[in-house]
């Protein structure tokens, strides 16, 4: 029992930390690619989270997703309200529980290279949905009606299709590089088995 509670206590403090280094990064790394999406603001703040989803699951990937996403909406991101905490969390969780549920499965280093591929993949189609459904609620107001502000998104959806592309392979290869000497310092044990797929 003390040492369930110990390893809770562990995987607590050690995703707390992935989310303060999340923030950081945003604060940090964070500028835009295309000046006609500045909005879009390229950084690298899933790559803790990525990297939390593969070492402790992908639902707790989810959860730090989560907490992670109502911070920075609320300090951050503040002007962007609730619409922005959504984004992220649709955005951000949909690809790490995608990428974290298949890693589960196939724990080598083929598998993570497969897991971070398919959750690029999610993340730009999840993008394409999220900007066509709800970045419209950004500029749409009494002088800008929402079928005016959806076409206003879908004349930039290239830029937007390109800009997610970039930051989720970024931050993937981001992750690839980060995961053997953090899981040796900060985790403690091997990310990915000993067994390397050819």
């Amino acid at each position: 029992m003390e040492r369930r509670r110990t390893s809770a206590i562990d995987v607590t403090v050690k995703l707390g930390m992935l989310g303060a280094l999340s923030i950081v990064l945003v604060l940090t790394v964070n500028f835009p690619i295309f000046p006609a999406v500045s909005f879009l603001k390229f950084e690298l703040g899933d790559v803790p989270i990525l990297l939390g989803a593969f070492a402790f699951g992908p639902w707790w990937g989810l959860l730090l997703t989560a907490v992670v996403s109502i911070i920075q909406g609320l300090t951050v991101d503040a002007a962007s309200g609730w619409i922005g905490i959504l984004m992220h969390l649709i955005a951000t969780g949909l690809p790490i529980v995608i990428a974290g549920l298949i890693y589960q499965r196939k724990r080598t280093l083929k598998g993570s290279i497969i897991a971070m591929s398919v959750g690029v993949i999610a993340k730009i189609a999840v993008m394409i949905l999220c900007n066509y459904f709800i970045s419209p609620l950004f500029f749409a107001s009494a002088e800008m009606p929402y079928a005016a502000a959806q076409d206003i998104v879908v004349s930039l959806m290239w830029y937007i299709v390109a800009f997610n592309a970039i930051k989720a392979v970024a931050n993937g290869l981001v992750t690839y590089l980060l995961y053997k000497p953090l899981s040796r310092i900060f985790f403690k044990k091997k990310l990915f088995a000993a067994k390397t797929d050819s």
